[in-house]
Formats: structure tokens, sequence, C-alpha cells
């Protein structure tokens, strides 16, 4: 397949699934019993008259039929318009803005620690499958697996509180660009409670690929000429292993940014994982809308980067 159709390819399929993205959110958050005039006023919303209710679904742009309201709503995006939320009154691009940056170095934060961990713990094991430390190390990734993130990190704020005085505070929230220490200190614990569970899928890929490689004919040809171990590990092994882990941890990055709603309410952290929960609590279509959008177009940039370093580590992969 050559680089141009190989491109409109891609660019076909991004575009289809985002409008699938689009539809399957704006049809299951209709779905949902409330809508934001239930959600703003609560109880008294029952005690409004016909005529202010009315009024009030006129506002919120809720008395249009629902292909009516879709529509504006993808054409509006269409010139760059990703709405007005519906609880804050604030244009939900300047609110995605400010919530982005966080959870992308969060999710980064937990990948480049994941991935060498996973990396290393899975050579450690595959150099010896069914020794006392290939067990040890799947043990290992076992309980990471296995052991819920909001427990994980409940745990980690109540040692860090009681040995340290450490709370989250969304507050006093400090950027990367502001102070590379302070904002570390808000953000390292929270992505190495997401690096266990990410480094535990790495660890377990890494062995499988690795032992697999390990018995190929062409490995044992280089150690019957004599090759070194190193030389073997690491540029015939590990090098032709690589392309499962990548793929792993491109998609375990791409769930990672839309996948730490429950880690940054534990850590208080202003992400979109925030962002999205409260807007969900308070029915805010388009704010809900254009996040979980945002969050698809990042999990496909992702993949795209993925499939492109595919081409680099193997070649044969472009011809597929």
């Amino acid at each position: 397949m050559t680089r141009a159709r190989w491109v409109a390819r891609r660019l076909l399929g991004t575009a289809l699934t985002l409008i699938g993205v689009a539809v399957v959110v704006f049809v299951v958050l209709r779905a949902v019993p409330g809508d934001a005039i239930s959600a703003q006023l609560g109880i008294e919303a029952g005690s409004l008259t016909e005529a202010q209710r009315a009024a009030l679904e006129r506002y919120y742009g809720l008395d249009e039929s629902l292909p009516a309201q879709f529509l504006g709503w993808l054409g509006a995006l269409l010139q760059g318009n990703l709405g007005v939320s519906l609880s804050t009154g604030a244009p939900v691009g300047e609110l995605i803005l400010a919530a982005l940056p966080v959870t992308v170095e969060l999710a980064v934060l937990a990948a480049l620690i994941g991935t060498p961990v996973g990396v290393a713990l899975g050579v450690l094991a595959a150099s010896g499958p069914g020794k006392m430390r290939d067990g040890i190390v799947q043990g290992t990734a076992l309980f990471g697996l296995a052991l819920p993130e909001f427990v994980l990190g409940t745990v980690v704020v109540a040692v860090l509180a009681v040995a340290f005085g450490y709370f989250p505070d969304t507050g006093t929230f400090v950027p990367l660009t502001q102070s590379v220490a302070g904002n570390l200190s808000q953000v390292l614990y929270p992505a190495l409670v997401l690096a266990v569970g990410f480094a535990a899928n790495v660890m377990r890929t890494t062995r499988s690929a690795y032992i697999d490689i390990a018995r190929s004919d062409f490995v044992r040809t280089a150690r019957g000429k004599g090759v070194r171990s190193a030389r073997i590990r690491g540029v015939h092994v590990l090098r032709n292993a690589s392309v499962p882990i990548v793929t792993l941890v491109g998609i375990q990055l791409g769930y990672l940014l839309g996948g730490t709603v429950v880690i940054e309410q534990v850590f208080a952290l202003p992400g979109l994982g925030r962002l999205l929960f409260t807007a969900i609590n308070d029915r805010d279509y388009p704010t809900v809308q254009s996040t979980v959008l945002v969050v698809a177009v990042g999990f496909v940039l992702v993949n795209l980067l993925v499939d492109l370093l595919y081409r680099a580590i193997d070649p044969r992969t472009g011809t597929a």
C-alpha cells in the first residue's frame, strides 16, 4: 500500500470513528434520566410552571428535536465553537484547554514510569521461564492488576497525609510551567498509582513476546554463530518483540487520557476526568460531548503515532 493511500485510509477511519463517538455520546447522554434544568434546580424544578419550564428549555436549547440539537452542536463544532457550559456559563473550549494539560501530563508521566519498569520486569521474567524470578514477577504483576486504582490511590493519600501532612487540594494546583517541583509534588503520586497497572500490563506483554521471539530460528542461528548474548537479547530479541509492546503502550496511554476520572477525583486534580465527572452530574451536555470528543481525538492520535512507530520498527508492516 502506498503512503498516500495509507494516509487517506487512516484519515477516513479517523473521521468515521469521531462521528461514531459523537453520535453514541449524544444518544447515551440523552437516554440518562433528567436534564440540565433538573440538574441545576434540583427538587425546585418540580415547582416550575409550564411557562417557566418552556422558557428554560428554550434557554438551554432543549425545546428543539434531538436531530436538530445534534446537528446544531456538530455545525458549531466544525466552526471551532465547542459551545457554552450550561452549569458555569464559561466557554467549553476554555474549560477543556485548562483541564487538558493536567490529564495529558498525568497520562504521559504514568507511561514514562510504567513502560521501562514493565519492560525491565518482563525481560527479567522471560530470561528464566518457570524459575523463581519468573513466578515472583508474574505474581507481583497479577497483584498490580488486581488492585483497584481507587483503593491504591486512597491508601497513598492516607499514608501521605499521616506521614507528610499532604492533602490533595484542587484550589492550589501548580502548573508545570509555573514550578516543576511544585507541579511534580502534586502529579507524581497519582502518576505512580496509575503506573502500577500500566507496568503490570507491559510486563505481561513483554514477557510473552520476548519468550516467543527468543525461540525463533533466527535467534538460534545467532547463538550458533557465537553472537554475544547481550547483543542477541537487545538487538535480535527485544527489538523484534517491541511491536506488541508499542501497541500495548499506545492503547494504555490512549485509555489513560479518558480513564483518569477516579484518580483525578481521589487526588483532586483539575483534569479532563474531573471536568467530565462534574459535567455528567450537572447534565452539562455541551461540556460532556466536547470533552469526550477531545478524549477520542487524543486516543486516535496516539494510535496513529503507534502505527507510524510500527513502520519505523518493522518496515514490513508498511505493506499491510
